[in-house]
């Protein structure tokens, strides 16, 4: 590699860094769902996620329909997530215990569907199609 192309490369990698990085903070009229941290309990295999509201108004409920697979890709259990209250702009961690599983069982979270999204003028089909799902963890999330 040339001289003369080295600082291309070096300014094209940084801009797609700053890309990525704008896309992932502009949660305008979304809702971010990220698996934060799983732990294998003596029972129970409790899922942390971290969630933010990015509509303009609070949110009462917001519950989905989830699907967890496991490690093999096969439908494991079909459950409701209730995320609670969720205020504007503000991040809530929330955590669910899934009975019966431990977390290195588990290959994959699907939001497969919203249950309840319940916040004054905001429809349910805004709440379902502005899902942002990721994770920190070996569990892969959809929605």
């Amino acid at each position: 590699m040339g001289w003369a192309s080295a600082p291309v490369t070096l300014v094209s990698i940084w801009m797609l860094t700053v890309s990525a990085s704008a896309q992932e903070t502009d949660l305008s009229d979304k809702i971010a769902i990220e698996l934060n941290a799983i732990e294998t309990g003596e029972a129970a295999c409790t899922l942390t996620f971290m969630i933010t509201n990015g509509h303009s108004v609070a949110i009462d409920q917001l519950v989905f329909e989830t699907v967890l697979f496991d490690d093999q890709g096969q439908v494991d259990r079909l459950t409701l997530f209730d995320f609670g209250a969720l205020p504007v702009a503000r991040p809530r961690v929330r955590q669910f215990a899934v009975p019966d599983t431990a977390c290195d069982k588990l290959g994959r979270v699907l939001f497969n569907g919203l249950h309840t999204c319940t916040a004054e003028g905001l429809d349910q089909s805004t709440c379902a199609n502005g899902l942002v799902p990721s994770s920190r963890t070996a569990i892969e999330v959809l929605g």
